[in-house]
């Protein structure tokens, strides 16, 4: 896995587990499933950042996201 899909990866699965924390601490249970699911986004967008020299920009995101889904969906 190269570090732009590991970003790409990571920060949708972030973005997915921040409606169920939410949700779970609205419902006053422990948001554990949650919490995992955030914390391997988190690792995903580590590790892609540690792994690409120079590391990221925010500018950079968005044109990392369409490569990546373009590469893919082409």
């Amino acid at each position: 896995m190269d570090s732009d899909l590991a970003l790409v990866v990571g920060l949708v699965v972030a973005v997915f587990s921040v409606p169920a924390v939410i949700s779970a601490l609205s419902e006053r249970r422990a948001p554990r499933v949650a919490a995992i699911v955030l914390i391997v986004g988190g690792g995903l967008v580590a590790w892609s950042v540690s792994q690409k020299p120079g590391g990221y920009t925010l500018g950079e995101i968005p044109d990392v996201i369409v490569r990546v889904v373009g590469r893919y969906v082409n």
